[in-house]
């Protein structure tokens, strides 16, 4: 009987000690749970981008391949001194302009906008009703709708397909390099977010991976 006794009598002391000392450790494994769940998530987004950052340069490097074997080409029907520097305009004007503005968590973005062709500025309400207040009445400007002559002018009035081939794979390849960059800063912000919950996750559980 005493061996059935003595357990039994235990049960209750055991049970006491897991409500005093227990909240405190069920918190901290709850928590650490979320940063686990956090986690995983960022990891499976890092993993994400970092395949798409790779697919983006594949196709980059193809662009870039094809905008020269297409200049070559065109090099090949025009005649290699019809198409080089001695043709370039004195005075060059840009048909596309880099735009950075700022996404979600402060991260930049890139992208190419035509030149000429600005996006509206994004700002809070409070900002926007400083400007009204403190901002004078300007008439507006008249702009210029001259569009930026097309290089392609530099060479001739009918230039070969080639020609016209190889700017294509060039534009593309630019608006790529935007895209890239733009990831390039997304995955280097996912990677000090997962550091720092990393670290946050061994203060809860000191010798966790």
């Amino acid at each position: 009987m005493e061996d059935l006794v003595c357990p039994l009598a235990v049960l209750p002391t055991a049970g006491g000690d897991r409500e005093g000392g227990g909240s405190g450790s069920d918190c901290v494994s709850m928590a650490a749970l979320d940063l686990r769940a956090e986690l995983d998530s960022l990891l499976l987004q890092l993993l994400g981008d970092l395949e798409e950052l790779e697919g983006k340069r594949a196709v980059l490097n193809a662009r870039v391949e094809e905008g020269w074997l297409s200049l070559a080409k065109a090099r090949y029907a025009m005649g290699t001194k019809s198409v080089g520097p001695l043709q370039y305009a004195s005075h060059m004007e840009p048909q596309v302009c880099l735009q950075a503005s700022e996404a979600q968590e402060g991260l930049q973005k890139f992208k190419v906008v035509r030149s000429g062709v600005h996006a509206p500025e994004e700002v809070g309400p409070r900002e926007a009703a400083l400007r009204r207040r403190k901002a004078p009445t300007k008439t507006p400007e008249p702009q210029s709708s001259e569009a930026p002559r097309d290089p392609l002018n530099w060479f001739g009035i009918l230039v070969p397909h080639s020609l016209r081939q190889a700017q294509a794979s060039f534009r593309d390849g630019l608006q790529l390099a935007a895209d890239i960059a733009s990831l390039q800063n997304r995955i280097d912000w996912g990677r000090s977010q997962l550091r720092g919950l990393q670290e946050k996750l061994k203060q809860l559980e000191p010798g966790a991976a």
